[in-house]
């Protein structure tokens, strides 16, 4: 028999995908009222690789990430993914999002992407929430799954998440 043992503490991120930097700056103030100071912000790349959020939000369309300094059990993403999506509603102009929030947590051998949408590769969660591992870390670097998204799979996704990683890292030795 396994003998349960504590689950270390995660790094909580937060993927943004927006038009208007308006947006970005709300999302990010109703965030740190509720988990505190961010540790790394990445710049803001260019959001090119689908199509899928141009009818809501318009375009161009602009992705950043944020790490937040205060580690969070992982069993706590759903609660997390309710509340960014709530933030998203709250931002919403006409019953129409302004921005996209996907938190998620890294630890040092993956990251974890929340989801409200069911599918073969996702463990359901609490309260609608679905979980996705969508990188894994091997050979020192993150590396894609088959069924990573195209834009977590590019060089730039994956340096910012190898800096977070190691952030994390020198925060749990």
């Amino acid at each position: 028999m396994g003998k349960v043992r504590k689950r270390q503490p995660v790094k909580l991120i937060i993927g943004f995908i927006f038009k208007e930097e308006s947006s970005l700056k709300k999302a990010q103030v109703l965030l740190k009222k509720n988990f505190g100071k961010t540790d790394f912000e990445s710049s803001t790349l260019a959001f090119t690789h689908t199509d899928y959020y141009e009818p809501e939000f318009g375009k161009p369309l602009k992705r950043k990430f944020i790490s937040f300094k205060e580690l969070i059990p992982a069993g706590g993403l759903a609660k997390i993914k309710a509340l960014t999506n709530a933030i998203e509603n709250e931002l919403a102009h006409d019953e129409r999002r302004t921005i996209n929030i996907d938190p998620g947590y890294l630890d040092l051998a993956k990251l974890i992407l929340a989801s409200t949408k069911d599918y073969r590769h996702r463990i359901y969660l609490d309260k609608g929430i679905y979980a996705e591992i969508t990188l894994f870390y091997q050979n020192k670097t993150f590396q894609p799954w088959e069924w990573t998204f195209l834009d977590y799979r590019t060089k730039d996704y994956i340096v910012i998440f190898n800096q977070i990683r190691a952030i994390y890292y020198r925060q749990i030795r």
